[in-house]
């Protein structure tokens, strides 16, 4: 990730990126109603792991849980401290943001959540089957007994998969509502069927009209899976799965679904 002109420091490209997360994001993609309604059947505490900007987090303290947010990414746990400061001041208590890895991740409430979840994709942000494994473990882990662990991923079909094949394509023009500048995305997208993995470069180039723009870019990679991969992972970490859904209203996933949403539970009884 870097940018294209002048003299950033790491800390200044980090807070760029963050920003250009939650300016991808000001397009809803209606998965926080999910996760309200689970929290509200199972109560708190609630750890979300690779929580970024606190989308979900600050909702769910702000709706009253006592949330635990862990990212690997300062800029982004900054921006989520800032999303908390700015609602009412009895959030930020109910909120504490950790930066951790969530391989071999170990809090001192292990055994105490009711909820533990992987949000919009971020599991396949883990690029190896080992590193997705050791996700679903610290849900494991940390749930309390009777604990409820979920995920959200991306089910691409055969149709998306050929059409990534590393063209540019044009994702919107935009004005960034927190500086009110205009960024312009672009991206591209690359298959790789040996691997299972999608190469993901991103370019957001920001500026007013006239002005020469800065350019800011990103290369992800992101490891695909499927519903039966992640039913054994789940397992083999120690939970019955209880759901596997095709969206977010929870119906039962099926041969067109493009996302998938498992629900498992730690064995034992609420104490």
């Amino acid at each position: 990730m870097t940018r294209a002109t002048g003299e950033p420091g790491p800390e200044a490209l980090a807070d760029a990126l963050a920003r250009m997360y939650d300016l991808d994001l000001l397009d809803d993609p209606g998965d926080l109603d999910l996760w309200l309604v689970l929290a509200e059947k199972t109560g708190g505490p609630i750890l979300e792991l690779m929580c970024g900007t606190g989308r979900i987090s600050v909702p769910l303290a702000e709706a009253g849980f006592a949330v635990t947010g862990v990212d690997l990414d300062p800029a982004m746990l900054d921006r989520a401290a800032a999303r908390a400061a700015a609602s009412d001041e009895a959030v930020r208590p109910r909120l504490d943001l950790v930066l951790a890895d969530v391989v071999g991740l170990e809090l001192p409430g292990a055994g105490t959540y009711r909820l533990a979840f992987v949000a919009l994709n971020s599991m396949l942000l883990l690029r190896t089957r080992e590193a997705q494994q050791a996700a679903w473990r610290a849900m494991a882990s940390h749930l309390a007994p009777g604990g409820l662990a979920a995920i959200d991923v991306w089910l691409p079909d055969a149709a998306d998969l050929a059409r990534y094949d590393g063209r540019l394509h044009h994702e919107y023009l935009r004005r960034d509502p927190m500086v009110g500048g205009w960024v312009s995305k672009t991206a591209a997208a690359q298959f790789d069927a040996a691997t299972g993995t999608v190469a993901l470069t991103t370019f957001f180039d920001e500026g007013d009209p006239g002005q020469p723009p800065v350019r800011w870019f990103r290369r992800d990679v992101v490891r695909l899976t499927s519903a039966d991969e992640q039913r054994v992972l789940a397992e083999s970490a120690g939970l019955r799965v209880e759901l596997v859904a095709g969206g977010y209203d929870l119906e039962t996933l099926g041969p067109h679904d493009e996302r998938l949403i498992l629900l498992a539970r730690r064995p034992g009884t609420a104490t």
